[in-house]
């Protein structure tokens, strides 16, 4: 705990950012970590609760009350390697994470919760800042081999925990650069790439070999990896003691309706990495942009959510989201505490700038010569548990860009195919989480985690996995394991 009075003395404080017009300019990162005074005064509000439920919020388990008390007591290297016990990147979960961990704080039953999420923020910049984060490799060689199919924080989390573990891991990643969707479908402004780099570099110091532009089979070749060479799926079973499958949920859910086919109805990551490559400086990138257009963002989740921030960015002439659901209750507490809520949430993205409606079904998309100009929809009404079109609540408005932002169902089928996987009835790999079968997926050797096990998850689900997963394949390997689950 921090302060024994401190909940009673401080009030939750935000982290600094820059103004919404100020960061409409550019696309670098604008929440600023708290000063060392500022994260100890937030540290001070942890209370002797007794029971931490923050830590059964929070999916990797992070032991938050001991490193809130440390920050408050100035021990910010011994708060450092609490923090990287249960977390590989808390750089990147530090940026990107809901933190489910506050809405689990006791103190968000009547009061707001400590700042967990912007005190872990403080934490890891300031150990980058003091050179504490170092490569880790082992001190030994098992002599055993691990394949790892796809580079984002699941298959990352793994990696590294295999890695100082002993074992010689090789990354695979279909496209140019390392990081999966850290890299190609977080915009930059809620998270620089340079933060991924630097964990690539510790990482292959500690012995990680990364193989980019390589796809597994007959994946089909998308943006960014036209120039992938196909990986033999029997070929690394055979060459390898143990291949995970840690890719993502990358088929996106559609909407079949009148004139879908039209050009400018485009899934959100269609839309979404072709801005991270410009930011990365890529020549010749797919000249697909919001700017002078009206948008129409269908979805109202995280994705919908940086396609507003990314297209107020290109100076779209309007932009629009639209959530087929009724709008959430906005309540000052957590009214299921301490499970994650279902609440409206107002994303920085959207303080930007961008109109919302709740309700709405699009009944078509309406064109001009092969491109859509309009958008049809209709208001519903949800008050017997079921959609129900209001009569006479039909509109049109105009669309010149319409992204599809509504989620992803399953990871690409044919990846799984080639491995001759089972797979659950959401179409996601088969494989428990606990027992001598954890993370085993239903052929000899190969095993799975993060989003393409769960299905389409957050960033700190897909490290929690990873890190198990690793686990498990060293078990698996050596017959016990003193990595930590």
């Amino acid at each position: 705990m921090g302060k024994v009075t401190g909940f009673l003395e401080y009030q939750r404080l935000q982290e600094a950012s820059e103004s919404t017009d100020a960061r409409k300019k550019h696309y670098r990162e604008f929440v600023l970590h708290l000063s060392d005074e500022e994260a100890k005064i937030q540290g001070a509000r942890c209370m002797d609760c007794g029971t931490p439920f923050c830590m059964s919020g929070c999916p990797v388990n992070n032991i938050i009350p001991d490193w809130n008390d440390l920050v408050y007591r100035g021990d910010w290297k011994l708060a450092i390697d609490t923090l990287h016990s249960t977390n590989n990147f808390p750089e990147f979960t530090g940026r990107v994470c809901p933190a489910p961990c506050e809405e689990a704080c006791v103190l968000r039953i009547n009061n707001d919760p400590v700042g967990i999420k912007s005190i872990e923020h403080a934490i890891i910049d300031r150990a980058w800042e003091s050179g504490w984060v170092a490569p880790q490799p082992a001190a030994a060689r098992t002599g055993k081999k691990v394949a790892v199919i796809g580079s984002g924080p699941a298959g990352l989390a793994c990696a590294q925990q295999l890695a100082r573990a002993g074992h010689a891991v090789t990354v695979y990643e279909k496209n140019d650069r390392i990081g999966g969707l850290l890299r190609y479908g977080i915009p930059d402004f809620k998270m620089e790439k340079w933060h991924i780099d630097r964990r690539i570099e510790q990482m292959q110091a500690e012995g990680v070999e990364f193989r980019t532009n390589h796809v597994i089979g007959a994946a089909p070749v998308g943006a960014g990896n036209r120039q992938a060479r196909p990986v033999d799926a029997k070929k690394l079973l055979k060459d390898f003691d143990a291949v995970v499958l840690a890719g993502g949920a990358e088929v996106p859910r559609d909407l079949p309706v009148p004139g879908r086919d039209l050009d400018g109805v485009h899934f959100a990551m269609d839309f979404l990495p072709l801005q991270n490559r410009r930011v990365a400086g890529d020549k010749n990138v797919d000249d697909l942009w919001a700017s002078g257009k009206h948008v129409v963002i269908i979805g109202g989740g995280d994705t919908g959510s940086d396609c507003v921030g990314t297209s107020n960015r290109h100076a779209a002439s309007s932009i629009t989201q639209f959530e087929l659901l009724p709008m959430p209750p906005d309540p000052e507490r957590n009214p299921e505490w301490p499970y994650w809520p279902t609440r409206l949430r107002t994303s920085s993205s959207h303080e930007e700038g961008a109109e919302r409606d709740w309700s709405i079904a699009t009944k078509a998309f309406v064109g001009e010569g092969g491109k859509v100009k309009a958008l049809k929809a209709v208001k519903l009404d949800w008050t017997s548990g079921k959609p129900v079109e209001v009569p006479g609540s039909e509109f049109e408005l105009p669309a010149d860009l319409v992204l599809l932002a509504m989620g992803f169902v399953s990871p690409v089928a044919s990846v799984l195919e080639v491995f001759g996987v089972e797979k659950d009835a959401r179409g996601n790999v088969r494989a428990d989480v606990e027992g001598a079968s954890a993370y085993r997926t239903s052929v000899d050797k190969l095993f799975t985690a993060g989003d393409m096990r769960r299905g389409q998850s957050l960033v700190v689900w897909a490290i929690r996995e990873g890190r198990q997963c690793a686990r498990a394949v060293d078990e698996f390997l050596m017959g016990l394991s003193e990595l930590p689950r």
